[in-house]
């Protein structure tokens, strides 16, 4: 999404810009938070992207993702390797902004600062934790858009559908290439939400 095409913006491209559910948005819009206007007739709310500006400046919400549109991603993984692998790939091949965590600890002071749009984890890193951090994920209306890619080596079917009921996006069976890395990416943050 090019922001610049337009002035004005709805809640839900609001929203995906800061990395927030809808209705936060229109939670800060009502209570005079971010300023706008609705339409007439209507109960649908306009913000116009110099408000937008002045209101992620007063709280630190990263601007990133206003200024090139580009997709956030946190890479999880305990292994250095997959990290600088993974990140590599991605900076190389997209035009992706990267972020890497090696705990789930990691990965909440990153989710805090960088608001990721999709999190690929290693969902054998530390068990119990990463579906804890995941429930954290799906409870936080903050990071309610965030999409979470379960990566592993070892799983089967039977287990890509219990991740998907644990609150998981998509499964990314390891060893997988770098189309697949991309289109898994593409295809979880491209869902409407």
């Amino acid at each position: 999404m090019h922001v610049f095409e337009k002035d004005v913006l709805t809640t839900g491209e609001v929203a995906k810009l800061c990395n927030v559910a809808s209705r936060t948005v229109s939670k800060w819009f009502d209570s005079g938070q971010i300023k706008g206007y609705r339409i007439p007739g209507s109960k649908d709310r306009r913000i116009p992207v110099a408000n937008l500006v002045t209101f992620m400046k007063e709280h630190g919400i990263p601007m990133d993702g206003l200024m090139s549109g580009n997709p956030r991603v946190l890479v999880v993984d305990q292994d250095p390797e997959v990290l600088t692998t993974l990140e590599s790939i991605l900076r190389n091949e997209t035009s992706y902004e990267v972020r890497t965590a090696d705990s789930t600890f990691s990965a909440g002071m990153e989710c805090e600062r960088f608001r990721p749009h999709v999190m690929l984890m290693d969902v054998h890193m530390d068990e119990a934790n990463t579906r804890r951090f995941c429930n954290w994920i799906r409870s936080s209306e903050d990071l309610a858009a965030t999409r979470i890619i379960a990566m592993s080596g070892r799983f089967n079917e039977a287990q890509a559908t219990q991740l998907a009921s644990q609150g998981y996006d998509a499964t990314l069976k390891k060893p997988f290439s770098v189309r697949q890395l991309i289109d898994s990416i593409e295809q979880v943050n491209a869902i409407v939400y």
